[in-house]
C-alpha cells in the first residue's frame, strides 16, 4: 500500500506503551506491532481517496500480516465462567499464546487459506486458497475422548470440525445472498398482504418452501433451507453469516484474539489483554474488499468433461449444485454498519465485480453470473455426516460450492473425504438418491463423472498483482 496516502491512527496502544504484554519498558522499545502505526482507515475509504486496488492492497495485508501480542494478538486472562469464547480463553501447558483447540490457532488468515490447488504434486501455494488438513478449526469443544473411554469406536467430540474453504469468488456469492434475501422479504411482505395464502419462497431458481400469515403472525413451517428470518446467509458451512464481513468479525476474534472495534468499540479493551482498537473499522473494511474481489474460480476441458457433465445432470446433482444463479445487479455494495434485512443501507463503497479483479461474466438481464454449482441452500446430509455439536443443523449443510473443486481436496465439511469419488459416496440424506444413482453407474460412466468435476478449476495466480502495492515486509 502506498504509505503517502495513509495517516497515523490516533489512540492506538503503540510498542512504548504496551508494556502490560511486552513484560517491561525495554521490550516494548524492541518490540513493535506487526501492523505499524500508519494504518488504513474507514475515513479514507469512504472519501474516495484510495483506488480500488490501493484498498484491495490494504485489506492483502490485513490478510497476511502475522499479528503479535503488541498487535492484540490473543486473549487476556482466563474466564473460568467462559472459558470457550475469545476473550477470555486458556492457553496450552499455560504458554501464554496458543489454544489451537478452540481457536488461537494461527498468526494470519494466510496461513489457513495457503493453497490454490491440491490437485499437484507439490500443492500449488497462493492468497486466498484452502487450507489443508492440518489446518482444520476445532471449534468450541467442551470434550474430546481420544482414549474412547466412553467405548464408541470413535473420539467423541461435542465441537464442531471445518476444514478451511477458499475465498475465491467470494464476492458474487455475497450478492446472490443479499438479492435473494431482498426476494424473501419481499415474499414474507406478500404473505402478510394476503392474509391465510400460503406464498412460495422461491428466489433465482430456489425453492425454500412456502409462508403464510394469519391470525396476526407468521407460520413458518413451511420454511425449508434457510433460517425462519428468511436471511439467506451463504457463508459458514451451516449458513451462519451473510456477509464476509461478519464472518471476519468472528475469525479475527476466533482465530487470532483480534478485536474489532466494531465489535467491542473504540479505545475498549474488549479481551483485557492490555491492547485497545486491534483492528479498526476501515481495515475490516480492506480485508472484506480485499476477499470479495478475489477472482473467481475457472474451467477446463478435457476427455470426458462434456459426457460428464450431463451425467452429472442426469443424475440428479444439479438439483442442488446448480450450475450458475443470476445476480440482478454487477455491483456489489458494502455498508457500515450492516443491516442483514436491508443491503442498501449505511452503503459507503461499491464495486463492479465484472470490472474488478473478480471478473465475472456479464448476464443479458445485465447482473452477473455466477457459476458456483450450489443453492445457498441449507439440506440434511443424513446421519453418516452430521457433526455431534448438538445443535438442530448437526446434520444440515449449506449446498458445497463446486467451482474450483478440482483443486481442493480433501472434501466434505471436516475434510473426511480424500478423493471426489469418497465425496460423493458419503452423501445421504436429502442427497441419498443422487448419491445411489452415481453409485449404480458403471467405471466409466463414474469416471466421466469425475473428469467433469476435475474440470473446476481454481484460479492459477490469485491477488498477485497486488504483493508490490501492499508493500509486505
Amino acid at each position: 500500500m502506498r504509505t503517502s496516502l495513509l495517516r497515523p491512527v490516533q489512540g492506538v496502544l503503540v510498542a512504548a506503551t504496551v508494556t502490560t504484554l511486552a513484560g517491561s519498558p525495554a521490550r516494548a522499545q524492541v518490540d513493535e506491532p506487526r501492523l505499524g502505526t500508519d494504518r488504513i482507515t474507514q475515513d479514507q475509504i469512504e472519501s474516495g481517496a484510495l483506488s480500488l486496488d490501493e484498498i484491495r492492497a490494504a485489506g492483502l495485508k490485513i490478510f497476511s500480516t502475522p499479528f503479535n501480542k503488541l498487535d492484540g494478538y490473543g486473549d487476556g486472562p482466563t474466564n473460568p465462567n467462559d472459558p470457550t469464547s475469545p476473550g477470555g480463553r486458556p492457553t496450552l501447558q499455560n504458554n501464554g499464546t496458543l489454544l489451537r483447540v478452540n481457536g488461537l490457532d494461527g498468526q494470519t488468515c494466510l496461513e489457513c487459506h495457503s493453497i490454490i490447488s491440491n490437485a499437484s504434486v507439490p500443492a500449488k501455494f497462493g492468497i486466498g486458497g484452502v487450507g489443508g488438513a492440518t489446518s482444520n478449526a476445532i471449534f468450541q469443544p467442551l470434550s474430546i475422548d481420544v482414549s474412547d473411554v466412553g467405548g464408541n469406536g470413535f473420539a467423541a467430540f461435542d465441537g464442531r470440525f471445518i476444514n478451511p474453504p477458499f475465498l475465491f469468488g467470494s464476492g458474487g456469492v455475497e450478492l446472490l445472498g443479499k438479492e435473494m434475501t431482498a426476494d424473501l422479504q419481499a415474499l414474507k411482505a406478500e404473505a402478510q398482504a394476503n392474509p391465510g395464502t400460503d406464498i412460495a419462497l422461491v428466489t433465482k431458481g430456489v425453492d425454500f418452501g412456502t409462508i403464510r400469515y394469519q391470525n396476526g403472525a407468521f407460520d413458518t413451517s413451511g420454511v425449508e433451507g434457510v433460517d425462519h428470518d428468511l436471511i439467506v446467509r451463504p457463508f459458514g458451512r451451516k449458513g451462519e453469516f451473510t456477509t464476509t464481513r461478519a464472518f471476519d468479525i468472528e475469525a479475527m476474534q476466533f482465530h487470532f484474539g483480534m478485536q474489532p472495534t466494531e465489535a467491542v468499540g473504540e479505545n475498549v479493551d474488549g479481551d483485557s489483554d492490555g491492547v485497545i482498537n486491534e483492528l479498526l473499522t476501515g481495515e475490516l473494511s480492506a480485508l472484506v474488499v480485499f476477499n470479495t474481489n478475489l477472482e473467481r474460480p475457472r474451467r477446463s476441458g478435457g476427455p470426458g468433461v462434456g459426457a460428464g457433465r450431463i451425467r452429472f445432470r442426469a443424475i440428479g446433482c444439479t438439483d442442488c449444485h446448480r450450475p450458475a444463479l443470476i445476480t440482478d445487479e454487477r455491483v456489489l455494495t458494502y455498508s457500515f454498519p450492516e443491516n442483514p434485512l436491508d443491503a442498501t443501507e449505511n452503503v459507503f463503497y461499491q464495486s463492479d465485480l465484472s470490472q474488478s479483479a473478480a471478473g465475472f461474466r456479464k448476464a443479458p438481464n445485465g447482473g452477473l453470473i455466477v457459476p458456483l454449482f450450489a443453492d445457498l441452500k441449507r439440506h440434511d446430509m443424513g446421519p453418516d455426516l452430521a457433526e455431534t455439536f448438538g445443535s438442530e443443523l448437526d446434520s444440515e449443510f449449506t449446498t458445497a460450492r463446486l467451482w474450483g473443486v478440482a483443486d481442493t481436496a480433501p472434501y466434505l465439511h471436516d475434510g473426511r473425504a480424500l478423493t471426489l469419488n469418497d465425496a460423493i459416496m458419503m452423501h445421504g440424506g436429502e442427497a441419498q438418491a443422487a448419491r445411489d444413482a452415481y453409485a449404480a453407474l458403471n467405471d466409466n460412466q463414474k469416471k466421466q463423472v469425475i473428469a467433469f468435476l476435475k474440470s473446476l478449476r481454481t484460479p492459477t495466480a490469485p491477488a498477485t498483482d497486488l504483493v508490490a502495492e501492499a508493500q509486505l515486509p
